[in-house]
This record gives C-alpha cells, sequence and structure tokens, in this order.
C-alpha cells in the first residue's frame, strides 16, 4: 500500500520483514551501482535493525567493495569501546562483517564537537549519501532527530543535541542500558535534509513498542512534532513493518 509517497509493506513476523528489507536494499545497491563507481549508504544502529542486517550481511551478491558506509548518530560521553555505542553496535553486526570500501565512524570520543560535526559533513559531500537505512524511535524520531529539535529545512547536516526523556527511556526498554541514569542526555545526530537527501530510503521498523509511532508515521499531519511523518514525502522511501508494529492500523491493510 501507499500513503503519499511511502511504500508500506507488512509482514508476519521480524524475520520475514528482515528478509525482504534485505532484499530490497541488496537490489537498490546493485542497480546503483551500473551506474556509478561507488556509493554512500547511512546504516542505523539499534535493535530494531537485527534481522534486517544479519539478512544484509548473507547476501554475497553485493559487492561491498565499492560502499561506503556511515552511521546517523552517536552519544556523547560513552567510553570509547562502550557496546552501546552506535559505531560499536555496527562495527560487531555489520562493519566488520563485509569488505566496505570505506567506514567512516562518527567519534564518540571527540571533544571538539564543532571540528567532529566539520569533518564527518565533509566526509558525507565529499563520497555522497544513495541509500539510507533507518528506523522510527518511540516518539517518532528518526536518527536522534526528537520532536524538540526536528528540523525539516535544517541548514546543518549534523548537530549536537539533547535527548528528550521518551527517546532515553527507549533506550532501557530495548535493553541497551540497565537504567535510564545510564543513557547519556548528548548525541551527536545527522539532520532530517541528509537523511532524506539519498535517492532510495528504506525504514525498518518491527515491535509493538513502535506501533503508535508508525499509525502517527501514516496518520498524524506531517509536522516536526512527528519527524518521522517526513517520510511520506519523500520519493522512493520504503516502510517495512511486522505484525505487530503494525498492530494499530486499519484492519483492512494488505501484508505481504
Amino acid at each position: 500500500m501507499k500513503i503519499d509517497n511511502l511504500s508500506i509493506y507488512i509482514f508476519p513476523d521480524r524475520q520475514a520483514m528482515g528478509r525482504q528489507a534485505a532484499a530490497d536494499v541488496s537490489a537498490a545497491i546493485r542497480e546503483l551501482l551500473e551506474r556509478k563507481a561507488e556509493i554512500g549508504m547511512i546504516f542505523a544502529a539499534a535493535p530494531s535493525q537485527n534481522e534486517f542486517l544479519s539478512a544484509l550481511i548473507a547476501d554475497r551478491s553485493i559487492p561491498w567493495e565499492r560502499v561506503n558506509a556511515f552511521h546517523m548518530d552517536e552519544y556523547i560521553g560513552l567510553s570509547p569501546d562502550a557496546p552501546q555505542g552506535f559505531g560499536n553496535f555496527l562495527k560487531e553486526r555489520l562493519f566488520d562483517k563485509v569488505p566496505f570500501r570505506n567506514v567512516y565512524y562518527i567519534p564518540n570520543d571527540a571533544t571538539d564537537h564543532a571540528a567532529a560535526i566539520a569533518g564527518y559533513s565533509r566526509l558525507l559531500a565529499d563520497k555522497g549519501v544513495d541509500i539510507v537505512c533507518m528506523g522510527i524511535g518511540e516518539n517518532g524520531h528518526i536518527a536522534f532527530n526528537d520532536p524538540h529539535v526536528a528540523d525539516f529545512a535544517d541548514p546543518l547536516p549534523m548537530k549536537v543535541v539533547e535527548l528528550d526523556p521518551r527517546c532515553r527511556r527507549q533506550q532501557v526498554n530495548d535493553g541497551c542500558f540497565h537504567t535510564l541514569a545510564e543513557v547519556p542526555e548528548r548525541a551527536f545526530t545527522l539532520t532530517i535534509p541528509v537523511l532524506m537527501s539519498a535517492p532510495c530510503t528504506f525504514c525498518i521498523v518491527p515491535a509493538r513498542t513502535k506501533a503508535g509511532a508508525v499509525y502517527n508515521t501514516l496518520y498524524a499531519p506531517i509536522s516536526e512534532q512527528n519527524p518521522s511523518t517526513i517520510l511520506r514525502r519523500k520519493e522512493n522511501a520504503r516502510l517495512y513493518l511486522d505484525a505487530d508494529s503494525a498492530s494499530l492500523l486499519p484492519e483492512d491493510q494488505p501484508s505481504k
């Protein structure tokens, strides 16, 4: 089905959702590389992406040596080797599993935030962004663009943000931290215009905890109060759901 520009696919479980999203991303990579020598991809780091990432690295048809990899956000204040760090999460599950041309990490130990932002912004501009693989937060955020800091016309490609309490609580709900006090209060995030700049956008959102955010993504007014609603304006954007994340949608929605 399609709402505005956003195509929606619903699957019976997380495994089927992850396999199809991976197959579609693989096809997009290979199609883009028919026209370009190399491409740039941005990845989200969250448990919601696990099934998708596992299926993606199992696909032997992808020429990873022609892909430059980025991630879309990173905590400020964690130790460099903390497993909750998004670069570390993706290193374990993706970046060390396949032979990327380059992997560019947001520096999780940066003390000069302005320099870190300028450096990563240059890399994104130089290498280009062709595919974004993302999720949606319980509060509708994309990357760490929570409602109170989201800006559909943000002039910056990357910024430091204060995380809102619901966003921080999600990190505990997801099992990434034991207590709310352990969750950093600040983070780097790529901004919404950068995330929406790619020709191809794949949004993978399983789990009942995301059902409200999914409903709002599809039916709330398009505004920064629900940042993920911007996906409905995006050409060639796809949203992948499982039965749980789609549980609040009207019952006549088609499934895969």
